[in-house]
């Protein structure tokens, strides 16, 4: 399952705005999400961005892809979002990875 977080469309004709929301990539915009992550309201002067940065974070962190309009928002919203690489497990201590006798 690939997670997506991206807008879904809420309101009324020519009255629009949108939930940013982590869904699976393969349900329709409007369609099944998991989480509900913020709001974008495109309607006021300026527009209105709400985000949960914690569950926005934590989404990343698990493997969530970003849309373009979504990364535009975080980037707007003063969030700058980068996956925490895992660290590569230690080696061993006192010898090379392979101990065989020589």
């Amino acid at each position: 399952m690939s997670v997506t977080i991206r807008l879904t469309r809420m309101g009324a004709k020519k009255k629009s705005f949108y939930r940013l929301v982590a869904a699976d990539s393969r349900f329709p915009r409007d369609g099944r999400f998991i989480e509900v992550l913020g709001t974008y309201n495109p309607n006021l002067n300026p527009p209105a961005i709400k985000l949960n940065r914690e569950k926005v974070e934590t989404w990343v962190n698990r493997g969530a892809h970003l849309s373009p309009t979504v990364k535009s928002l975080l980037k707007k919203g003063g969030i700058s979002i980068q996956p925490v690489k895992k660290a590569a497990p230690a080696a061993k201590a006192g010898g090379s990875p392979v101990d065989s006798p020589a």
